[in-house]
């Protein structure tokens, strides 16, 4: 990986980025982790490998190679209607010809358009609700019952409403929740020990954990934002522990899983779904001067984060920082480091 100089801290004032860490991927394997700033404004608690950061959408990401792992054991099918499996709720019956499948759930091509002002932060006047709640639009963070409104497969809608029934789906089929699942799937296997699902913050424990901040480099209000779909959004990681996950999926192209992902299931997962060249399943695609290039966004209250991955030569980076800079990823800091490194 060609890693040209570039001033990071002052690039960090600019943007006003209090804590940031990077995870350097080459030749199969983690180069470097490179961490800058603090994890909370107005102190000097470092940003250092143990550091916790909210991971927001790139939770999509691990949602999707847990699945993958579930199909390679049989447990779950790609193509099948997930109303055959799930139990407690039930996608609604809708006009269209096309069931939902996961395949359409990972690629944004359900045809779940996500309600208006839903999926917020967990807010405590609200309490932590069960997903079944949140599917049937029984809380204030998903006022409506989620339902089919376009032909599934014909159209995409970036939906976290379709991650929380996949979420079900696998909870239904394996009988624990998906917080216990991915641990012993993925975190385990992989020695992810840094990663977890937080209900509230009482569970913070030793410190480790980055404050979220504006893009003035405030402290967020609640100072942890925390969300209610593990599935969707919920994962908060160290990058040393994202980058686990992206080098699993590289070894995983060229035959040397440790989860037991085969080369057939993580290249049907980096192809183009449904006609459309940009997504794959629970990844997003795209191409550079090295051909292919997987890639995975977070953004959240207080938090930017950005995971990516070139399959075919083996490179990769994760980026991650605590603040929220009100800007797509590429057009702020997360941007600017990503055109230096990759």
């Amino acid at each position: 990986m060609n890693k040209e100089i570039i001033n990071i801290q002052e690039r960090m004032d600019y943007y006003k980025v209090q804590g940031l860490t990077i995870a350097l991927m080459n030749n199969g394997r983690v180069d470097a982790i490179e961490n800058y700033g603090v994890l909370e404004a107005g102190t000097n608690r470092k940003v250092e490998n143990g550091t916790v950061f909210s991971a927001c959408s790139i939770s999509k990401f691990v949602t999707g190679m847990l699945v993958m792992k579930l199909k390679e054991a049989g447990v779950l099918d790609l193509d099948e209607d997930v109303n055959i499996k799930l139990q407690g709720w039930k996608v609604q019956e809708h006009q269209f010809s096309s069931p939902v499948t996961l395949r359409h759930l990972l690629s944004h091509q359900s045809g779940i358009v996500d309600p208006e002002g839903s999926f917020i932060e967990l807010d405590s006047r609200f309490g932590n609700p069960s997903m079944i709640e949140i599917l049937e639009g029984k809380t204030p963070y998903c006022v409506s019952p989620i339902q089919v409104t376009h032909e599934p497969g014909s159209e995409f809608h970036y939906a976290d409403a379709g991650y929380c029934i996949i979420q079900q789906l696998i909870e239904d089929v394996t009988g624990a929740s998906f917080e216990q699942v991915m641990k012993e799937q993925i975190f385990q296997p992989l020695e992810m020990e840094s990663s977890t699902y937080l209900v509230d913050t009482s569970e913070l424990g030793n410190g480790s954990f980055s404050c979220g901040h504006n893009k003035n480099g405030e402290i967020v209000t609640g100072k942890y934002p925390i969300y209610p779909y593990p599935a969707a959004s919920g994962l908060w990681t160290t990058s040393s522990d994202l980058a686990k996950l992206v080098l699993e999926l590289l070894h995983a192209v060229h035959g040397n899983s440790t989860l037991g992902i085969s080369v057939n299931s993580v290249n049907e997962m980096i192809s183009p779904q449904g006609g459309k060249d940009w997504t794959g399943l629970g990844v997003f695609l795209g191409e550079s001067g090295n051909g292919l290039e997987v890639s995975s966004l977070g953004w959240g209250v207080g938090f930017q984060c950005m995971m990516v991955a070139k399959p075919h030569i083996g490179i990769g980076t994760v980026i991650m920082t605590n603040a929220e800079l009100g800007v797509h990823q590429m057009e702020g800091l997360i941007g600017e480091i990503y055109r230096e490194i990759m």
